[in-house]
């Protein structure tokens, strides 16, 4: 990544420093996703002030950070056709909530746990460059900014948390502080807020026990998630963990046109769209999400429906 320092964060600007944070924290595991990060917190910041003398000397610093990343990664594809870059980001931000669901279902609560909770959120904002929210994404960033509100604030007050998607009306999470790790956002200067604590805002209270979520026993084996290092295990060499494998749809092989089946422009964008989040699945050794995807653009092409 450019060496490009940013100058101390306007305090206008206090809604997207965590945007910002995760995307230093990205560079090296993941400069894709870093370099979306710096591009939300870009049309945020343009949004909110652009005007004022601060403000716009920020934007010009990230700005020249954003054009180097495209220099240096400008062979990628994730970076310059914004179809796969899209696939990219929101299938990490899905590990990461699949991870942080497991740990929760599994009765795992820690602090790693809540950073990546809070982190999906965070990048399921990112997707918004791309254009609008799923409905699905709009509700997994709900779910996992009042999970990770909710756990930290039990752990703080010495309570154990109820895991999976309980209903927790009344609750109110305005003061909640997030956990976050690593080192300072800008290099050199201080901080707008300590780097141990966070304030959530707009996190919702309602009950989210009917709320669609998957299901943590399929996080995947290889997750993006900062995990422990220290696991006990001895051996060099990497095991592969089972994962579960969805069934061909066996209409598939017998699937036949109905006729005549007019693709449309939207239709090939659609199957395309398919098979990118497949390769996109399948770097992170997600086969389970990769089969369902090209079932999907495979039904598409061959049908017309999906």
């Amino acid at each position: 990544m450019a060496a490009t320092a940013l100058p101390p964060l306007p305090p206008q600007f206090k809604s997207i420093q965590h945007h910002l944070r995760t995307a230093q924290e990205l560079d090296k595991r993941e400069p894709v996703v870093a370099y979306y990060c710096r591009l939300y917190a870009m049309q945020t910041g343009m949004k909110i002030d652009s005007k004022t003398p601060e403000c716009r000397k920020f934007l010009s610093k990230l700005m020249d950070q954003l054009e180097a990343m495209k220099k240096q990664f400008g062979d990628n594809e994730a970076i310059t056709q914004e179809i796969v870059g899209s696939a990219h980001v929101e299938n990490y931000a899905l590990k990461m909530f699949l991870y942080a669901d497991n740990e929760d279902r599994s009765g795992q609560f820690h602090k790693n746990m809540i950073k990546s909770f809070y982190t999906a959120s965070l990048l399921i904002d990112v997707l918004t460059v791309f254009g609008e929210l799923s409905e699905e994404n709009i509700q997994h960033r709900k779910y996992a900014r009042w999970k990770a509100a909710y756990i930290h604030n039990c752990l703080k007050n010495g309570e154990t948390p109820q895991p999976g998607p309980i209903g927790m009306e009344g609750e109110s999470f305005a003061d909640a502080e997030r956990e976050e790790a690593g080192s300072s956002l800008h290099s050199g200067t201080t901080q707008p807020t300590s780097s141990s604590t966070f304030e959530a805002n707009n996190i919702p209270t309602s009950n989210y026990t009917g709320i669609h979520i998957p299901p943590g026993a399929h996080a995947p084996a290889n997750t993006p998630a900062e995990v422990p290092h220290n696991t006990g295990v001895t051996s060099n060499t990497i095991q592969p963990t089972p994962q579960n494998i969805p069934l061909v749809d066996p209409s598939l092989y017998s699937a036949q046109s109905a006729g005549e089946v007019r693709l449309t422009p939207e239709d090939f964008a659609r199957a395309q769209k398919y098979c990118k989040y497949a390769g996109s699945a399948l770097q992170y050794e997600d086969v389970s999400t990769a089969v369902q995807n090209l079932q999907k653009a495979l039904k598409l092409l061959i049908t017309g429906r999906e």
